[in-house]
């Protein structure tokens, strides 16, 4: 899978390295961990988690990579949030540093959602974000999706404002362009 900018990858595990540079930065860990950061354990049972997703459900937050220089920039992805109401997917993001600002969080999540839909067949993706996590609030509304008000996160003890984009509003933008 690939978008304009940005390569989509598997992870295995032999990925560590790549796991490492990504959820063992604070920057990038601050806003989905109860304390701000993951320990090496959590890394590597995060790493596991990614796996075991794409191996029973055909997805995990997948490792992208910018096309131009190659360079590990993070992770977009989908993983079941209510699949047993409607196929609701949830979709997340975990940029590096050096890759905010750049738009690649709107260009990769884009690209997973057209997955989700249409590969995936979702009835509706869901997205939360820390409060404190404005960024993702305006990436959010970039992708057009619809607040539907907040709900508790477990890994950071907080509630998270909450969004969701259905399949039937996928399809109606689509038609608009």
């Amino acid at each position: 899978m690939t978008s304009e900018r940005l390569g989509f990858s598997v992870w295995t595990e032999d990925d560590e390295d790549l796991a490492k540079a990504l959820w063992g930065d604070p920057e990038v860990t601050r806003f989905i961990s109860a304390n701000g950061s993951f320990n090496r354990q959590q890394i590597k049972a995060r790493l596991a988690l990614e796996i075991d997703n794409q191996r029973r459900f055909g997805m995990q937050y997948w490792p992208i990579f910018e096309l131009e220089s190659g360079r590990f920039a993070g992770v977009c992805g989908l993983r079941p949030h209510r699949p047993s109401i409607n196929m609701e997917l949830e979709i997340g993001c975990h940029l590096r540093p050096e890759f905010w600002g750049r738009e690649f969080a709107v260009e990769a999540s884009r690209r997973v959602i057209r997955y989700a839909f249409e590969e995936l067949g979702a009835r509706s993706v869901f997205a939360g974000h820390n409060p404190g996590n404005t960024k993702s609030a305006r990436v959010a509304d970039k992708l057009g999706l619809d607040y539907v008000g907040t709900e508790y996160y477990p890994p950071t003890g907080l509630m998270h404002p909450s969004y969701r984009l259905s399949k039937k509003e996928y399809l109606a933008r689509l038609a608009e362009k």
